[in-house]
Formats: C-alpha cells, sequence, structure tokens
C-alpha cells in the first residue's frame, strides 16, 4: 500500500543558488529516498520568497525578511543559512568612515541583507543615510560617500578593493551577542511528517557528505579549498536555539 508520503505531488522546492548552499544542494539531489518527490529549483534569494509568496513553490530557502510577506509560514526544517560572527559573503562596503556614508544602495538579492543594514545604521551605528533600491550593476556605483550593500558570490572577486568592508553578520553580533540567520526553509501549506522528515535527512546527508559536495561542485567562482574554508569557517547550518532566538529578535525589529 502506498503511504501518504509517496501519494503526493512532486513538492516544488526553491533554493538558493549561492556557494554557501553546495552541500544542501548535493544532499537533496543525492540522497536516494527523496529523488522523484522533489522538483528542485535554484534561484537567487529573492526570487526563493517570490516564488514561495506567489504559490509558485510549496517550500523555500528564503531570507527571514520574507516571513511576515507569508499568510502561513510553516519552519520546516532543523537546518538554515547561518553565521556566528563573521559570514564573509554579506558585506557593507565603502570608501569612507561610516559617519562620512551619505547614501547606500541596497542589493536586490534579498530582502534580510539590506533590513539588517537598516537595523545596524538605525541601532548600532547611528546613521540615518539615504538608502537606493538597487539593480544589475549597481556596484560600480560604489564610490565617495555612496556605500552599498553586497552579498552572495558577488562578494568573492570584487573588482575593486574597497577601504572599509563590514560584515553583517559579525556586526549583528556586536550589537545583540547573537548568531544570525539569513535564511531558513518555510512552507506555506502543512507537509506531511514523512516528507519531512526525509527532506531534514536528506539535508543532513550533503552536510556529511562536504567534501565530496564540494568535489562535485561545478562553480569557478573560488578554488574549492577556499569554498571548504568558507562553508567550515563562516556558514553555520544548524537551525539551533540561539539562532531561533536571534531571527525572532530581527523580525521583531522590521518595520
Amino acid at each position: 500500500m502506498r503511504t501518504q508520503f509517496q501519494r503526493l505531488d512532486k513538492i516544488k522546492i526553491s533554493i538558493v543558488s549561492y556557494l554557501n548552499t553546495t552541500p544542501l544542494v548535493y544532499g537533496l539531489e543525492n540522497y536516494g529516498p527523496i529523488q522523484g518527490q522533489i522538483d528542485l529549483q535554484k534561484d537567487i534569494p529573492s526570487e526563493c520568497a517570490r516564488k514561495l509568496i506567489a504559490g509558485e513553490v510549496d517550500l523555500g530557502l528564503i531570507p527571514v525578511a520574507a516571513i511576515p510577506s507569508l499568510k502561513e509560514a510553516n519552519i520546516v526544517s532543523d537546518y538554515c543559512i547561518g553565521a556566528v560572527g563573521k559570514v564573509k559573503s554579506v558585506l557593507l562596503l565603502s570608501d569612507v568612515p561610516l559617519n562620512k556614508i551619505e547614501k547606500i544602495y541596497l542589493d536586490y538579492h534579498s530582502r534580510t541583507s539590506i533590513n539588517l543594514c537598516k537595523v545596524l545604521c538605525r541601532e548600532l551605528w547611528n546613521l540615518e543615510p539615504e538608502f537606493i533600491a538597487s539593480e544589475a550593476g549597481f556596484e560600480n556605483k560604489i564610490s565617495g560617500t555612496t556605500a552599498g550593500v553586497i552579498i552572495g558570490d558577488r562578494t568573492f572577486n570584487l573588482q575593486k578593493d574597497y577601504l572599509y568592508q563590514f560584515d553583517l553578520a559579525e556586526q549583528w553580533q556586536v550589537h545583540t551577542g547573537l548568531p544570525f540567520v539569513f535564511a531558513t526553509w518555510v512552507s506555506t501549506k502543512k507537509l506531511s511528517a514523512d516528507f519531512i522528515e526525509q527532506f531534514n535527512k536528506a539535508l543532513e546527508f550533503g552536510l556529511d557528505q562536504l567534501d565530496l559536495s564540494i568535489e562535485h561542485s561545478t562553480q569557478t567562482t573560488i578554488d574549492k579549498e577556499g569554498l571548504k574554508d568558507y562553508l567550515i569557517e563562516y556558514i553555520d547550518f544548524d537551525f539551533d536555539s540561539k539562532k531561533r532566538e536571534a531571527m525572532n529578535l530581527f523580525l521583531s525589529k522590521l518595520v
């Protein structure tokens, strides 16, 4: 007799396409029991959120700042994209010190990082800059008293050297003493307990096979040693109690 899990249509999933999901993607693509049960799509963070909000997918690794936009938000995983201290790939870049910044471009890739920047400006740095919505190529407009938030893989090979680089996860920890959660797994409908169990096992499988996931990666942004260092030293995947506390605190600060 087929189980409830087996009777379900394929679960449509949107996952962030950055380097920080390398082991998670590997697990979802290679953990046997979940194969044939999911339709995995790879997107930038803002697109993950858009698809989930629009009902185009059932489950997404979405920026946590998008959670309030959902009518129903079910956190379904023991794993997230988080950091304890520096994250290395979410930066405020500037040619001048913080107190000289007048404008800040906000990366269009993610809601969480730009809202984190706004919280830090308001509560930690005592800044009131003009925030500017960005589009592709905005990185080239960061100069003088105009700074910019840049996230993701683009931070690894910036063509320009900036005099000042502020790691937003590190600054959050300075401010709150807590880690930070950039993205977590959220569904907009009730998923079966069987599926959630297999889903978590798939992610765990990928994390347990970290070296293999790196070896199979086809990315060319950084070398494999650099990718391993990034995933081990800067990304923290466990969605533990401290990260849940940090996420709830951050969401309470959104205005």
